[in-house]
């Protein structure tokens, strides 16, 4: 389904509650790729958290993977057959039969190409992200190659918007081809503002890379380049977006730079960050609970890791699902 948010009037939308799921960066390390698992994911984490969401009730109306579901990183003939592995594993869960829709985005793994210690997105990629995940990528809106944002590349299917029941999402590639570490922040200023005036009840940008990164990361996020990061930034300020929803950095994450919050949900199965320890030690998803009423809630379900290591068993009877954080995402 493509929703051009440019046509449409928001404010004649009928608002319902419903929920979304976010979870990002679910691919083993390098080590650990192997013939026996086409797919690269870490199959245990993926898995539970495939049957954990459709134990939700209500189930979520959308499940967002943000980016990092592959290992990726070498040609495009290799990031095909791993994306259709990846999506085999889905089709194959209960999500699919309940009716909860898929929303894949890329991460640097899937749009970019590792030589030595150089990494860059490449046009093949993107256009094999695209054959691949063409029937649930959502809308086809976004901005051409040139424009304001100077793009080397077409991002129309890869940075796009749609609309749900009164909801403006922002779905953000976050390594452009010639563009790495950044977002096309002049038509995301253009299309927020849109659909502000059109009378959107709640608005989420959901990219892989993080605008601010935990600082246990080592990673500079789209923060690399911060006139460009703040020029995204205040326009999701500017028209009252409750949250950027991203991975990248291997753990759950929140911070609310201003008004609009922040949400770094990269703790999928993905190796964590050194530096995460204890409590903050988990996998797991996020919830976001969307109400009619305004009020937005954000939940980070989680689960211990696997004592004997990240791609271990992880039985429920011994890892059970518990609720780990909770932020009231309404806009104030």
């Amino acid at each position: 389904m493509v929703n051009d948010a440019s046509s449409m009037d928001l404010s004649s939308s009928t608002a319902e509650a419903f929920s979304f799921v976010v979870v990002g960066c679910n691919r083993v390390e390098k080590a650990d790729v192997s013939a026996a698992n086409p797919s690269t994911a870490n199959l245990e984490q993926l898995n539970r958290t495939f049957t954990e969401v459709a134990a939700l009730q209500p189930p979520p109306k959308f499940f967002f993977f943000a980016g990092d579901m592959v290992y990726g990183y070498k040609d495009a003939t290799i990031l095909q057959s791993e994306l259709q592995a990846w999506l085999a594993l889905y089709l194959a869960s209960p999500l699919p039969a309940l009716g909860v829709e898929l929303v894949p985005l890329p991460g640097n793994h899937e749009v970019q190409a590792k030589s030595g210690s150089t990494k860059l997105a490449y046009a093949a990629a993107e256009t094999m992200w695209t054959s691949v995940m063409a029937s649930y990528i959502r809308g086809a809106n976004g901005p051409a190659a040139g424009g304001p944002d100077g793009l080397q590349t077409d991002q129309s299917k890869l940075s796009y918007s749609f609309d749900y029941a009164g909801t403006h999402f922002v779905v953000l590639n976050t390594d452009p081809v010639g563009a790495d570490w950044t977002v096309p922040a002049k038509w995301v200023a253009t299309d927020v503002a849109t659909a502000h005036a059109q009378g959107a009840k709640h608005i989420f940008a959901i990219g892989h890379k993080p605008a601010y990164p935990s600082p246990l990361s080592g990673e500079g996020g789209l923060s690399m380049f911060p006139a460009i990061r703040d020029t995204f930034w205040n326009a999701l300020e500017a028209n009252h977006a409750e949250a950027m929803l991203a991975a990248h950095n291997h753990l759950w994450y929140k911070t609310q730079p201003n008004k609009t919050w922040q949400i770094v949900a990269g703790n999928g199965g993905s190796l964590l960050e050194s530096g995460v320890t204890g409590a903050d030690a988990y996998y797991g998803f996020t919830l976001v609970k969307v109400d009619p009423t305004g009020a937005v809630t954000i939940t980070s379900y989680g689960r211990d890791v696997p004592s004997g290591g990240y791609v271990d068993p992880a039985p429920a009877s011994q890892y059970p699902l518990t609720i780990r954080d909770t932020v009231d995402g309404t806009w104030h």
